[in-house]
């Protein structure tokens, strides 16, 4: 099974973890990655920590836990750029949101695309 095709047929919680340029350590709940191509993956991110550790540190792992169970993906990735306030966002984005008077109606938001690097099961080595 292709791993897009994995990720579209398997609902979960997600978690992207970074860290900053001096090496400290993030982890928040994201939504599953939307596959561009085969190695890569972009998520769409808030001008919050995730995005600011991303601008000093490009390495990224992505963790996935399928619902009800102890099965998942480990994703190892890399940062290749990014793009502000893209089209692409509202076309690709999964849940619609009503518009809100407040930050999340006016605030940028961020398609970080990442080179996929490694992909590992949730437990083990793979081998």
């Amino acid at each position: 099974m292709k791993l897009a095709d994995y990720f579209e047929n398997n609902k979960g919680l997600g978690v992207l973890s970074t860290a900053d340029a001096a090496g400290k350590v993030n982890a928040a709940i994201y939504g599953r990655p939307h596959f561009m191509d085969e190695q890569t993956v972009a998520f769409i991110a808030a001008d919050r920590l995730t995005h600011a550790n991303l601008e000093g540190n490009p390495s990224a792992v992505y963790l996935f836990v399928e619902s009800g169970t102890y099965e998942g993906r480990r994703l190892y990735l890399t940062k290749i750029r990014e793009e502000k306030d893209s089209p692409l966002i509202d076309e690709i984005r999964r849940k619609k949101y009503k518009e809100v008077e407040g930050r999340y109606k006016t605030e940028s938001k961020f398609l970080i695309y990442f080179k996929l690097d490694q992909v590992l099961p949730l437990i083990g080595d793979g081998q």
